[in-house]
């Protein structure tokens, strides 16, 4: 190759394309970034797994499970019937929860019995809970999350050392169930979320009964303006939401996740509204689904409803306060709003509502209430892995109405730090490769004019 000096016009064009291209992948790169419609972009369906989120691997046997330290956010997979374990290494006096999210690709065939399990077994093999999550009537393929948890202060899996999260996936034509539960599933990997999490013991111990009297009526029905809040594509993603009415747009098989603060000694209200579609008539079952977890992604409530072209909602049934005697409840909603923190509320437009009245999106409309006055949480001896999981402070409050992350600008600009930092970074390298490459062009082309024969 000559030593001559590049061509101008080729080098505009290539510094052009690398800024650009470096440009675009900082921002479309961001999680929560919203489509110019409204909606979250990707495809339909898609789910956002926590950025940063480490490679894990599950295994089928608890001597090779691989530790998950709670704390940190992991991504896996989950092939067919499969069963798969991984580790995590406790204290006697901490509580975990490891909630597993399961999600199949968008195009997936599911029948209603499909799901998967989550347990947390100890050293001997004592199962310590057990819970599961399916797709349900809809047929609709979407993000399902079950939590396991070992709780301190039990009669069974007491004590430090090691125990295993046992994940196994619920497929109906494995069963036999195909036929009964909506035809033959797909057999593609699911990709799946853990986030294992640690409570500490409270400092001082304070009775082990839950709250018997609450206000158990509907409130009246949340009027007012209507403000845009687009929902986040996962729970790491998930938009902050205040006391308020909300709107954004959903296409079908999309899951949109928000989170509310609600503090000790509050109840959260919740209804989600689809909008009418007109032009087309039809009826699709379990269309939109309204479902609320804990801030350890444990499963409190949902609700969901037809659609038939008409205006439709799904409204949870009222909640008790969120205290932390709740944990000692028989009823398992009562018994999931044991803690303070943001409570995560998921809209699922079922996918089969494209092919009876139209791509989309869909008008949506969320109406949320939190009653009570806040009071002083427990008084925990330590921290929570990840920190003040469990507390909701005033930031927290400001930014579910304003949008914005506490501590900085707007959400944007929050979302945005870590990929326009990079493509400052990647930017100022590509500037210094720019000016060093003329001055050396500069550089042969004086040699070449002083030494024509060379």
């Amino acid at each position: 190759m000559g030593t001559g000096r590049w061509p101008t016009a080729w080098w505009r064009t290539a510094v052009r394309f690398a800024v650009t291209t470096v440009l675009i992948g900082a921002v479309t790169g961001l999680p929560g970034v919203a489509a110019a419609d409204g909606t979250a972009t990707g495809s339909p369906g898609g789910y956002a797994f926590a950025p940063g989120a480490r490679p894990v691997k599950g295994t089928a046997r608890t001597t090779d499970a691989e530790r998950l330290e709670p704390g940190r956010t992991y991504r896996s997979s989950l092939a067919r019937n499969a069963t798969l374990y991984y580790r995590l290494d406790l204290t006697a006096p901490d509580t975990a929860y490891v909630p597993v999210t399961a999600v199949p690709p968008s195009d997936a065939t599911v029948a209603a019995t499909d799901g998967i399990t989550v347990s947390v077994q100890d050293a001997h093999g004592t199962s310590c809970s057990y819970a599961s999550a399916r797709f349900g009537g809809g047929l609709s393929p979407h993000p399902v999350t079950a939590l396991g948890m070992r709780e301190a202060g039990r009669t069974q899996c007491q004590g430090a050392g090691p125990y295993y999260v046992v994940v196994e996936r619920l497929d109906a034509t494995a069963s036999g169930a195909g036929s009964r539960s909506g035809g033959a599933s797909s057999t593609e990997a699911w990709g799946l979320e853990l986030a294992p999490v640690t409570e500490p013991p409270r400092a001082k111990a304070d009775g082990s009964a839950a709250p018997e009297d609450w206000d158990s009526a509907s409130p009246e029905p949340l009027t007012g303006t209507r403000r845009e809040r687009t929902g986040g594509a996962g729970f790491s993603g998930a938009r902050a939401l205040g006391q308020g009415v909300w709107g954004t747009r959903v296409r079908p098989g999309q899951t949109l996740f928000y989170k509310v603060p609600v503090d000790w000694g509050q109840q959260l209200y919740a209804t989600a509204e689809l909008g009418n579609t007109t032009g087309r008539h039809g009826y699709v079952t379990g269309a939109l689904t309204l479902a609320l977890y804990n801030p350890v992604r444990g499963d409190v409530a949902d609700a969901g409803d037809g659609y038939t072209g008409r205006q439709t909602a799904a409204t949870l049934a009222p909640l008790p306060p969120v205290e932390y005697a709740n944990r000692y409840a028989v009823s398992s909603q009562v018994n999931a709003l044991r803690f303070a923190g943001y409570y995560y509320l998921a809209v699922h437009l079922n996918g089969q509502v494209a092919a009876t009245f139209g791509d989309g999106p869909y008008e949506l409309t969320l109406r949320v209430r939190i009653k009570g006055t806040p009071h002083a949480g427990p008084g925990y001896a330590g921290q929570s892995e990840p920190a003040q999981l469990f507390e909701v402070t005033d930031g927290d409050r400001a930014a579910a109405i304003t949008g914005e992350v506490p501590g900085s600008g707007t959400a944007m600009k929050a979302l945005a730090a870590g990929g326009i930092g990079t493509g400052t970074l990647l930017l100022t390298g590509l500037g210094l490769w720019t000016l060093t490459a003329r001055r050396r062009a500069a550089a042969q082309t004086r040699a070449s004019a002083q030494n024509p024969t060379a």
